[in-house]
């Protein structure tokens, strides 16, 4: 399986952006993902995930009415609304699979084994 994230940017504080995490090679259907940031000097951080059945969401503190994060069985992908960016926001930002069906431990950041390539968000004050 491999995981892909896009959608990152220069934004400036305030502002939204989508990011869409979309695999192949497995449907993430079964399976809860997450999405991590990693800031420079920073270790890396579990900020939202979603259950594999959708019906339950995790989000750091810092990101709770701010982020919403979502998944599309049908277009295999998972999504993280994020709104009111901050600049304390500003990291590489990757999406993970947990390797294990029906694995409910979707707000364990040791979950998630399978990891993809990130993408950058910035944000300016």
């Amino acid at each position: 399986v491999q995981l892909q994230a896009s959608g990152g940017g220069l934004v400036q504080a305030g502002d939204s952006l989508t990011l869409s995490c979309t695999a192949s090679g497995r449907s993430l259907s079964n399976y809860p993902v997450g999405w991590f940031r990693q800031a420079p000097g920073k270790e890396r951080e579990l900020v939202a995930s979603i259950s594999w059945s959708r019906l339950y969401t995790y989000y750091t503190d810092s990101v709770k009415d701010r982020f919403t994060v979502s998944k599309d069985n049908a277009k295999n992908t998972v999504y993280l609304q994020m709104n009111s960016l901050k600049p304390q926001d500003t990291a590489v930002y990757y999406c993970a699979s947990s390797a294990k069906y029906h694995s409910n431990r979707y707000g364990d950041p040791r979950e998630y084994t399978i990891s993809g390539q990130g993408t950058q968000v910035t944000v300016s004050s």
